[in-house]
């Protein structure tokens, strides 16, 4: 309903297991960063967020790349069968901008609230993340 009211093209789809690095329990594999579309370097010096068992696909519902934007994917643990990864998927969008446009005069960031805290770990990359954020 939020999202829907700010008028975000997006729905918060599954809660999809991260993929983490080989031999470690719960070090989350790198993002893919869109560095292309990241305008405001919103993810420079970021390679992770922070594992957490089950995060948010963020599903476009739009076709139109101008008004919002996929800033990174995370890779998926392919050892969790689930429908999305069995249709071919291999990462879900886990950041999403979309830049002021129309009647929206600010910045909407979608990410999963775990980024928030560094409980779950990434706590170097959150640094970044959150430094880039206060300082746009």
């Amino acid at each position: 309903m939020l999202m829907q009211g700010l008028d975000v093209p997006v729905i918060n789809q599954f809660g999809l297991r991260p993929a983490i690095v080989k031999g470690t329990k719960n070090q989350i594999a790198p993002l893919t960063i869109n560095k292309d579309v990241d305008k405001l370097e919103l993810l420079k010096g970021v390679t992770t967020f922070n594992f957490h068992m089950h995060l948010p696909h963020y599903a476009l519902t739009t076709e139109d790349t101008t008004s919002v934007h996929v800033l990174s994917r995370q890779p998926i643990d392919l050892d969790r069968p689930h429908p999305f990864t069995a249709a071919g998927n291999r990462e879900f969008n886990s950041c999403i901008w979309m830049p002021p446009q129309g009647k929206r005069g600010g910045h909407i960031l979608l990410a999963d609230s775990t980024i928030f805290t560094t409980l779950f770990g990434g706590t170097d990359s959150l640094q970044h993340f959150w430094h880039n954020v206060a300082t746009m």
